[in-house]
This record gives C-alpha cells, sequence and structure tokens, in this order.
C-alpha cells in the first residue's frame, strides 16, 4: 500500500537536519500508531537514533510498522530491551499507561529516560509515581499538541510535530539532565516546547480539546440515530465537516481521556451548558440582539485567535528558512 512516510521523513527544518550532538542509541516506543509512529519517523529523519524498538499489543502492527520502515524491529521483551535504551516513549492510549509503566519500571536503566505522549496528565503522573517509585525522577510527562482524526501506523508521519506545541509537565523529581533530554529530543522533531503543571494541563486542555472532541461525537451521533439520518447527511456541508471532523477519531482513546479527566470535563460541559440556556432563552424570547452580542464576542474571540496562529506560523517558518540558508 501506498504511503507518504518517505516524503514526509525529508520535509525537516535545519536544527532536525544538523543535530549531530544530539545521538540517542536505542529509543523504545510503546505504541507505534499516530503519535508513537510519527516520532520514531521524526528521529530518523533526523538521524538522532540508531536503533527504534517498538512494543504493542498487536504483533501485526508491529510487522506493518516495520515494513513501513517506522520501527527497525518489533521488542523481545522488557527486560532484554530497556536496560540499554536512551530513551522509552509511551504512547498507548492513557487507559493502557499504568499496565505498560508497571511493565518497563522495574527494567529501565539508570541512564533510561521515559516519557509519555497521553493527552491527560494528572492521571498519567499518579500512574507514574506509583510504577517507578524510587526512578520516578527519570520519568518525564510530555504531551504533543498533533494529532490527527486518523491512527494507526498507516497515520504516522515524519513531520507531525513540525512547528507543534509540546507540553511538558516537569516533576520535581526530574533532573536537568533528563529534562534536557527530552526537550532536545522534541525540538529534533520539529516542536515547540511549552510548560505547564499537570493540574493546569487538564484544566486547559479539557476545554480546548476534550470538550471539542465530546461535542463533535455527540452532534454527529444524534444525526446518525435519527430515522431519517441519510438526509441529513446527504446535504451536510463544509461547516458540518469543519465542525465535526474530529468525530471520525479513534473511540477507544477518546473514551479514556475523557474518563481520566472526567472531572475538569464535567466542570466545562456545564460552562458550555450555560452558554447554550442563553441562546436558548435569547432564541425563546426572540432576542435579537443577545444573539447577536453572543455572536459576536465568539467571532472577536476566534479571530484574534486564528491572526495570532497565523502570524505565529510563518514566524516559525521564516526562522526555519533562515536556518537552511546558514547551514546551507
Amino acid at each position: 500500500m501506498p504511503n507518504d512516510t518517505n516524503t514526509a521523513m525529508n520535509s525537516f527544518s535545519s536544527d532536525a537536519r544538523a543535530a549531530v550532538s544530539v545521538e540517542l542509541g536505542k529509543v523504545v516506543i510503546y505504541g507505534v500508531g499516530l503519535i508513537g509512529g510519527s516520532f520514531a519517523l521524526a528521529l530518523k529523519a533526523a538521524r538522532a537514533a540508531r536503533e527504534v524498538v517498538g512494543f504493542g499489543r498487536r504483533p501485526e502492527a508491529l510487522a506493518e510498522a516495520c515494513a513501513l520502515g517506522i520501527i527497525d524491529r518489533a521488542g523481545a521483551h522488557p527486560a532484554h530491551e530497556l536496560a540499554d535504551a536512551d530513551l522509552v516513549l509511551a504512547a498507548t492510549p492513557v487507559g493502557q499507561m499504568p499496565a505498560v509503566f508497571e511493565q518497563i519500571a522495574a527494567h529501565i536503566g539508570v541512564h533510561t529516560v521515559v516519557m509519555d505522549g497521553g493527552s491527560t496528565k494528572t492521571d498519567v503522573v499518579r500512574a507514574a509515581y506509583a510504577a517507578f517509585g524510587g526512578k520516578i525522577g527519570q520519568f518525564v510527562p510530555a504531551h504533543p499538541i498533533a494529532g490527527a482524526e486518523n491512527s494507526g501506523a498507516l497515520a504516522a508521519k515524519g513531520d507531525l510535530f513540525q512547528r507543534r506545541k509540546v507540553v511538558l509537565t516537569p516533576l520535581p523529581e526530574n533532573s536537568a539532565a533528563s529534562l534536557e533530554r527530552v526537550k532536545r529530543v522534541w525540538r529534533l522533531c520539529g516542536a515547540q516546547i511549552c510548560e505547564l503543571t499537570p493540574e493546569q494541563h487538564d484544566r486547559v486542555f479539557a476545554a480546548v480539546s476534550h470538550l471539542p472532541h465530546l461535542l463533535a461525537f455527540a452532534l454527529v451521533r444524534d444525526l446518525a440515530e435519527r430515522p431519517d439520518a441519510p438526509l441529513f447527511f446527504e446535504f451536510a456541508a463544509s461547516g458540518f465537516r469543519d465542525f465535526t471532523r474530529i468525530a471520525a477519531s479513534h473511540p477507544e482513546m477518546w473514551r479514556d481521556i475523557c474518563l481520566a479527566n472526567r472531572a475538569a470535563l464535567l466542570e466545562e460541559i456545564s460552562a458550555y451548558q450555560r452558554q447554550l440556556r442563553d441562546f436558548a432563552r435569547a432564541l425563546q424570547e426572540n432576542d435579537g440582539a443577545l444573539l447577536e452580542q453572543g455572536f459576536t464576542v465568539a467571532r472577536h474571540a476566534r479571530r484574534a485567535w486564528g491572526q495570532k496562529t497565523e502570524e505565529a506560523e510563518i514566524g516559525t517558518k521564516a526562522s526555519n528558512q533562515t536556518g537552511e540558508r546558514k547551514a546551507s
């Protein structure tokens, strides 16, 4: 089957191509789908790892990742693979991470750094403390803010993290060296590093990521369960497509995310319901001014965010082009 991963692997900034000082030996990835597979491809494009080893639940998924050149081989057993690993990435759904941490904790070497790619943080950090114990300083929580509605090894892209944020939620026990290794590796992938506390992370992403996914799932489910569902989907156009794209995301992954961050997500659902009640009241009272006021606030905020995001992307592209010219 054709795949564009080789093309994607070539589209990197000069920092990634020239960074010969960040040389990892063995990198072990648990979960070689969209996030884990894209991370592997990015490291390969940057020539930053001598070997990438994959673990996963399904042998056929690991075989596919090998065939696509995402990993070099499937792992034999944690006891044989982790002691000499420089870096371990847990890129499974967050619901699986406690079991993954328990599986690897006893086998990591003294110089191994472990990080995750999960979309929630307080639950992952709690599971890490329980599993790693005195080795907790070797675990650096991370969340790459990049994704797609598709999943699996075929969805992996070597440039997925280019100009994307990666949020780190460092622990008090993390050494400066462990934290720096994680930062430099993500920069090799083209990412921009940000830091939050685990609690800040979960509160923010409940609002800007987890709630939007829940709303998209709810809207599409509502239409799909109507007796005349085909009629609605026949006339759905670009607005529906843009709003509901994320409803095609992986159900297991988003089940785990919503349950893991349910306290913050329930607060955001309540806040959203208040907005809906305000708009419902405006409709019931035929209050056009109230509707327009709410729409105007949202329009200005959305446009300001869009402009800021576009300017940041233009600035990053210009910086990368300048670096490429200097490198050449």
